[in-house]
């Protein structure tokens, strides 16, 4: 058995395994765009993603199996899900069939385009997003790809005929057979690095080991590559000291890009950007929070590096729609709105509570929490997390769920951590299932209150279940 990791020259026939991932369902939308003959294999395959492939033509087969390569594909994509195990992956390496992995198969299909690349813990969605506008906006016509779905496009990609590719560039590792980040594998032009924390427990041991896949992406930029770093962060400082590639800095005092004279007027936000200490511009956004005028900031500096004029950045960014799952409105019963938001890592959940609380003064602000992801089920954050919710006024969290994946001494506990909010002087809530989540926000919940939903999972359909109980 032998792994053959490359992409031949000549490819037209094409499968996935574990097709049905927002990634790489939309690659394998983005190969089929390309006039590829695509296949692809999944255990889990349900709407949305399934009856979005289906649409595009795409032939799914269900759960994994050898028998899916009984037409010999020219190459085989492999999701980072995928193991060794897979029945699949066995059948491969039976027969050497060429494989790659999902970054391997971007950069080589549209490698050829100018990628601007966004990295970093937090807002890459966002800011990927947002970029990819504003190229739009100007008449770029770009591609993109990105791990959300962009409400300006309905879409989370794009082919365009611009010169430009935006792409979410992650530090999650690649494949079974490629431990190393994804974003390892592109040859960018720019690079926004918009933070560095500790993240992703379960494959970084510590805030070193995360600190090292940076410096391996910045060390291998180009010099003629341009690095947007946010200053503010101590870890991005430290990475950014010896860069050999072109580097501009924004959001710190000393930055080549700040913003000032920030007023809100919800919905908008009003601010001055200045480059190199002279006044570049004045913008308004409906994005909410700081850490959404940082995103914003390290855009208007690529966008300026690549040409295109301050007033169609300017109206560009009034007309950013923002992105699903980040501080989306899902619908307002009885004047109380309920909001979805990704946020999950300690930082990002005091970030956007912080964010959303002045456009909703009049009424209450009730957090709703998951622990879902692998690090928020490790006791890694248990003593952060309290923190977090200070700007809540009511916090409600609810058990973590597929805790027996995890060894018993590292979980996280939801109990342990509504304990501390409330030792602190705050009004926390646990709760074992959803169900009891919904009964007790459809009870507590006043008119001009704010339920802000806080996870990175379906999180069993709260939002319209809730929605639903508040309109009885």
């Amino acid at each position: 058995m032998m792994l053959n990791n490359h992409i031949p020259e000549n490819v037209q026939k094409i499968h996935l395994i574990a097709v049905c991932g927002t990634g790489m369902g939309a690659l394998a939308c983005m190969l089929k765009d390309l006039g590829l003959d695509i296949t692809g294999s999944d255990q889990n395959v349900y709407p949305p993603m399934s009856t979005f492939l289906t649409e595009k033509g795409i032939s799914i087969l269900k759960g994994f199996s050898s028998d899916h390569l009984s037409e010999k594909p020219d190459l085989i994509i492999v999701g980072n899900t995928v193991s060794r195990e897979n029945p699949e992956v066995i059948a491969m390496m039976d027969h050497s069939i060429p494989c790659c992995s999902m970054p391997q198969a971007i950069q080589h299909f549209f490698g050829h385009k100018k990628l601007l690349l966004i990295s970093g813990t937090h807002g890459k969605t966002t800011t990927s997003s947002l970029l990819a506008w504003l190229l739009t906006h100007a008449d770029q016509d770009p591609s993109f790809f990105i791990g959300g779905i962009v409400q300006n496009f309905s879409s989370n990609y794009r082919i365009g005929q611009g010169p430009f590719m935006v792409i979410e560039g992650d530090e999650y590792d690649t494949a079974f057979f490629d431990k190393g980040p994804k974003f390892l594998h592109y040859q960018p032009t720019h690079v926004i690095l918009t933070s560095v924390e500790f993240d992703h427990a379960d494959i970084y041991r510590d805030l070193d080991h995360v600190k090292q896949s940076f410096a391996k992406l910045i060390n291998g930029l180009s010099k003629k590559s341009l690095l947007i770093a946010y200053e503010n962060n101590e870890n991005v400082r430290e990475l950014i000291c010896n860069c050999q590639c072109r580097c501009e800095t924004y959001g710190a005092a000393s930055s080549h890009w700040k913003i000032q004279s920030v007023q809100v007027f919800p919905p908008w936000t009003q601010f001055d950007v200045f480059y190199n200490n002279r006044l570049f511009y004045q913008f308004k956004t409906q994005l909410m929070g700081t850490h959404n005028l940082s995103n914003i900031l390290s855009t208007i500096a690529v966008a300026h590096d690549l040409g295109i004029e301050a007033s169609d950045i300017a109206s560009g960014l009034e007309s950013f729609k923002g992105i699903k799952r980040r501080q989306e409105i899902r619908g307002i019963e009885n004047n109380i709105t309920v909001m979805d938001d990704f946020a999950h890592h300690p930082t990002a959940v005091y970030e956007t509570l912080c964010a959303v609380k002045p456009f909703y003064s009049k009424g209450r602000m009730i957090a709703v929490f998951e622990p879902r992801t692998n690090s928020s089920r490790r006791r890694v954050f248990q003593n952060v997390y309290p923190k977090a919710f200070q700007p809540a006024d009511i916090i409600c969290v609810r058990q973590a769920p597929l805790l027996e994946k995890i060894p018993e001494n590292e979980r996280f506990s939801s109990r342990e951590l509504v304990d501390q909010i409330n030792a602190n002087g705050q009004n926390a809530h646990y709760f074992e299932t959803t169900d009891q989540i919904i009964d007790f926000v459809a009870h507590t919940a006043h008119p001009h209150d704010l339920v802000i939903i806080m996870s990175n999972g379906g999180f069993d359909n709260i939002h319209e279940r809730l929605l639903h109980r508040l309109k009885s």
